[in-house]
This record gives structure tokens, sequence and C-alpha cells, in this order.
């Protein structure tokens, strides 16, 4: 197993690591709306929030030598499922081809107290 380690992602808040590579699958961990190069927290909206989650994906990812569309599986948390119209509408426009598998849930909280946390699977 490798880590993947990028600035251009928020550094890890905690004992894991942005992602691992293991065999042909990526593991990227969940990603706040955190600006990387600030460091804060997202405010405004549920959009903006989720497309930063989104493009912290895909920095990982680029670090791994893969992108959003070799996507299988991503698992979104929100703390209010009512954004869930929102943050579907956006988390769309990530996709060209094929949707990834994906699941949606509400959470009690979640770390920083963010609205919205995104994980992912992909493929070399």
């Amino acid at each position: 197993m490798n880590n993947i380690i990028t600035k251009n992602a928020p550094a890890a808040i905690g004992p894991y690591s942005q992602g691992i590579i293991h065999g042909d699958l990526i593991f990227v961990s969940g990603q706040l709306p955190i600006n990387p190069t600030t460091g804060n927290l997202l405010e405004g909206n549920i959009r903006d929030m989720t497309r930063q989650c989104m493009d912290n994906i895909s920095a990982i990812l680029k670090e791994a030598q893969s992108d959003i569309n070799k996507i299988v599986k991503t698992t979104i948390f929100v703390a209010d499922l009512n954004d869930f119209a929102e943050v579907n509408e956006e988390y769309a426009t990530f996709f060209e081809n094929v949707s990834p598998a994906r699941s949606c849930v509400q959470v009690a909280a979640l770390p920083k107290g963010a609205r919205i946390e995104i994980e992912a699977i992909a493929r070399k």
C-alpha cells in the first residue's frame, strides 16, 4: 500500500492519509469542503461546498495518476438531507459518461462543523 500526499488538497486532520493506493484501487479519505490553500472550511452554499469536496478528491486522484472519471464508488455524508437536491445537481457536473455507484447519508455531525463530506474509491 502507498500513501497519497498532495499539497493540492487539504492535509489530513488526524491519523489518516489523504488516500491509499492498494493494487489497482485508490481509496480517497473523506474530503471536507476545505480550501487547500487557506486551510479554511468553505462558507456559503452547499453547491460550493460540494464542488470543493470534489475538487479535493480530484487533486488526490491526480496525485495518484488517476482522475474523477475512474471513480467507481462514492459516499456522501451530509448534515442535513434537505441539502440533497443541490448536492446532487453539483455532484452530477463532475461525471461525463458513467456516474459511479453512490450512497448518501445524513449524519449527526461532521468534523469541523462541516455540512458535507465526500469519500471515493477509484481505479488507477
